[in-house]
């Protein structure tokens, strides 16, 4: 007499909302690596930009110093202000980066909290099944033993 039952294996039905978690916490990863990314490149245009900057009045100071024309002198001031424009907007820009780089990383953070979420609940549920198997299991083992034992006493 046997009385093995197979056991159902363990399915997850909220697999495809699992695997959408994970591919939501994916492209959030790609989202900050690009704008981390950006964010580097915002750095090296400030610091282009401040080294234009001293330039400009490095070679202001020395048109001052050298007796250079007013007509000189006033190229040499227009150069300036571009370039601590250039300087300003580039330390603007940066300071935007600075902001989407933390909007990343939070989005990131909550798709990561979210897929988490399912995941432990998986775990759980995995968990939950294993153990009624083992439950299942052990009640047909018992009921096998009793049926030798009563064979053995029968006998």
């Amino acid at each position: 007499m046997n009385r093995s039952v197979e056991h159902p294996s363990f399915t997850f039905r909220l697999e495809r909302v699992r695997s959408l978690r994970e591919s939501a916490e994916e492209q959030a990863r790609e989202e900050l690596a690009r704008e981390l990314s950006h964010r580097l490149r915002g750095e090296a245009l400030l610091r282009q930009a401040t080294h234009a900057v001293s330039a400009a009045r490095e070679a202001g100071r020395d048109k001052v110093a050298g007796g250079a024309r007013a007509a000189d002198l006033m190229a040499a001031q227009v150069w300036m202000e571009r370039a601590e424009r250039r300087r300003l907007d580039a330390a603007a820009d940066l300071h935007r980066l600075d902001g989407e780089v933390e909007r990343s990383r939070a989005a990131l953070a909550e798709a990561a909290r979210e897929r988490e979420v399912i995941e432990r609940l998986k775990r759980k549920q995995q968990a939950d099944h294993q153990a009624e198997a083992l439950r299942l299991a052990q009640i047909q083992l018992d009921e096998i033993a009793l049926t030798v034992h009563r064979r053995g006493t029968a006998a």
